[in-house]
């Protein structure tokens, strides 16, 4: 167990960030494990045949599994919603061998394999990065804009909590194992319990899609004090939107087969772009469907930088389980 104690700033400092990094690691994490979860299993079969291009030697002595921890230096580097992954790999690569060696040695809990020894002595933080930006490149960046998309309607409604009922609703349904009490965040977590005084530090919530169905503290020396945690939305995250058919489709019929495809595929937040190039439409006529269908109620909508995200309203979700129940109605998963 792991306890944060909230001093009198902290509240006023607690911020969310984007970390590409912690992507990466815990994405690996999942890899390592040799237990691909049902969720990311779309994900994997798209990406198990580009891992060949990567020094999977070296990521796999960095980022063993199962373990407690994931290396405090791989959560590091994350300070805003627009953190980059080339910001992060610099971190990295400027790591001092003393940095790399103790954060390695809480993973492995003390004496280090010889893989591990080996990527230190031949290469060290470099081939680390090296490794990694590979990685990233053929696993993570392909899907970067829609787990993105993830991550900004998160923290949108995690920023709508908060505004309406403060830090108490805002952590409430973060996760089964995280509490608030006495001015302290309590984290559940196998590794050795600690307490930490924050002392005006502030906290980072850092949303991260293969963080699911894990939380985790992290308040390893030189990093901002951190809580990494599974977003809502992720069951959508490697969802298929194809355009259906009106035959024996009860919403289709109703909507039209154009607006019936964009709700079905808005589980997860997406733009225009990412609607129009998901059905092969054009964008004029994919934002005329929106139109119609926010000012129905069916979607909301946020701008997240120069973007603007649609997603599904509650009241849409209900309206399509009602049409896939309809026992005239085509199932087919589209979203």
């Amino acid at each position: 167990m792991i306890r944060l104690r909230l001093g009198p700033g902290d509240l006023e400092r607690l911020r969310f960030a984007y970390s590409p990094l912690a992507e990466v690691a815990e994405s690996l994490y999942v890899l390592h494990s040799g237990r691909i979860p049902d969720l990311h299993r779309a994900w994997f079969d798209k990406t198990r045949t580009r891992l060949r291009r990567v020094d999977m030697t070296v990521l796999r002595a960095i980022v063993p599994a199962p373990r407690p921890h994931v290396a405090s230096f791989l959560l590091a580097g994350a300070r805003e919603p627009r953190t980059s992954i080339d910001v992060q790999l610099g971190m990295v690569a400027g790591l001092p061998p003393e940095r790399l060696r103790h954060d390695l040695e809480i993973v492995w809990r003390g004496e280090l394999p010889a893989e591990t020894r080996h990527a230190l002595d031949h290469g060290g933080a470099a081939r680390i990065a090296q490794a990694l930006r590979q990685y990233w490149t053929v696993a993570i960046n392909p899907y970067w804009p829609q787990i993105r998309a993830v991550l900004d309607a998160d923290v949108a409604y995690r920023a709508a909590r908060l505004a309406r009922g403060g830090i108490e609703a805002l952590l409430s349904d973060l996760h089964p194992e995280l509490e608030l009490a006495e001015h302290a965040i309590t984290v559940q977590s196998s590794a050795e319990g600690r307490e930490h005084q924050l002392v005006g530090a502030g906290l980072l919530l850092v949303p991260c899609v293969f963080a699911w169905p894990h939380v985790m503290a992290d308040i390893g020396a030189g990093n901002p004090p951190s809580i990494t945690y599974g977003p809502r939305g992720v069951g959508d995250l490697w969802s298929v939107t194809e355009p259906p058919t009106t035959d024996g489709d009860p919403l289709a019929e109703l909507l039209g087969r154009s607006r019936a495809a964009i709700l079905r595929g808005l589980g997860a937040a997406k733009s225009t772009s990412d609607l129009a190039r998901d059905l092969a439409q054009s964008m004029p006529a994919v934002s005329a469907h929106l139109g119609v269908l926010r000012r129905a109620g069916l979607l909301t909508s946020w701008r997240a930088g120069r973007r603007v995200l649609y997603q599904r309203t509650p009241l849409a979700t209900s309206i399509i389980a009602a049409s896939s129940d309809h026992p005239h109605a085509r199932r087919t998963n589209l979203a």
